[in-house]
């Protein structure tokens, strides 16, 4: 798991203007650096993500598209082939089954298909998870397809301090890189930021709380939903934040299941073939002689996301949470 920087001087921002001084930061850092997405531009985004960088970097660098997801990601290769960083706005993770081919036989697969020839710097920033009852298909944690294509880095911050360093760090990397940002978490609360320069680890998780009964893991908004409904009860609950989807960060994973002897995973994905069904088989395959009861998940339910009205019953809350612990707890063989 990774440790925490000395954070120096720091302002308090939430995570989407942490994501905006982000890319400010880079655009200045590094003329390669191109931002494009639709209404990225005078708009300043549909979340205000970008908000002032047209104006201040001028369209060379921050690039208002054409509403074509296919589009966005082949320009996307093709600008990273010539050593451009383009920083690619996806508005939300549903709308990346359009992309879908350029995504799968170009972005994922080019650097293999050279034998390394070519790097492809791309860094997709898309919004995904629910919790403010938009239109359908915006909402979507498809987050499963991502983690199940090679070639591909997926990173999800749940607050502003992670989000600063995650995202400098994913438009350095030369691979692709995925990264989610959850729209509740958007301007959720606000967190001291440092204002220098620095980077987080996209292949590690984060310790958030330690303790020696159960480990949960999550990841987005989904660990403060847990962390709300561990405060609601006694346990001593050792709460790890994912973070790194893809490459997981598996050898903390097993020494804190290792250590408590039971394990709740939560996420807002689908349950059947989500995230969890793949950290469970892990622990299950590298654990097992160390459990002291069975495995359970917290989810989302196999159906599409729901209307506005049952969103709140779809979504997996602290209610949901405290009854897994619960189960995981109590559980005899």
């Amino acid at each position: 798991m990774s440790a925490a920087i000395d954070k120096g001087q720091t302002e308090e921002l939430n995570l989407v203007t942490a994501i905006n001084q982000t890319l400010r930061q880079e655009l200045a850092r590094d003329p390669q650096v191109r931002v494009m997405g639709y209404d990225i531009g005078p708009i300043g985004g549909v979340f205000r993500a970008t908000d002032g960088l047209y104006d201040d970097f001028g369209d060379q660098q921050v690039i208002d598209t054409p509403l074509t997801e296919n589009g966005l990601i082949g320009a996307a290769v093709g600008m990273a082939m010539r050593g451009e960083r383009p920083v690619v706005e996806m508005q939300f993770l549903g709308f990346m089954y359009n992309a879908w081919g350029q995504f799968i036989y170009s972005l994922a697969n080019l650097h293999q298909k050279t034998g390394g020839l070519v790097n492809v710097p791309v860094t997709i920033r898309t919004t995904f998870g629910g919790g403010i009852k938009p239109l359908p298909f915006h909402s979507e944690s498809t987050e499963a397809y991502l983690m199940h294509t090679p070639g591909i880095r997926v990173v999800c911050p749940s607050t502003p301090y992670e989000a600063k360093g995650l995202l400098a760090a994913a438009i350095r990397c030369d691979d692709p890189v995925i990264f989610m940002e959850h729209t509740k978490l958007y301007r959720a609360f606000r967190e001291p930021v440092p204002t220098a320069d620095y980077t987080l680890p996209l292949d590690k998780c984060r310790l958030v709380k330690p303790g020696k009964e159960l480990t949960l893991i999550a990841w987005g908004n989904m660990v403060h939903v847990s962390q709300q409904a561990v405060d609601e009860l006694d346990y001593d609950v050792e709460i790890i934040d994912l973070r790194a989807i893809a490459p997981i960060d598996v050898e903390p994973l097993l020494d804190s299941v290792k250590k408590t002897g039971r394990c709740l995973i939560v996420h807002e994905a689908r349950r059947t073939a989500g995230p969890g069904a793949e950290l469970s088989a892990l622990i299950s395959e590298y654990a097992m002689e160390w459990l002291k009861a069975p495995i359970k998940r917290v989810t989302a339910f196999d159906v599409f996301f729901p209307d506005n009205q049952v969103e709140d019953v779809y979504l997996p809350g602290p209610d949901r949470v405290k009854a897994g612990i619960e189960a995981v707890m109590n559980y005899q063989f």
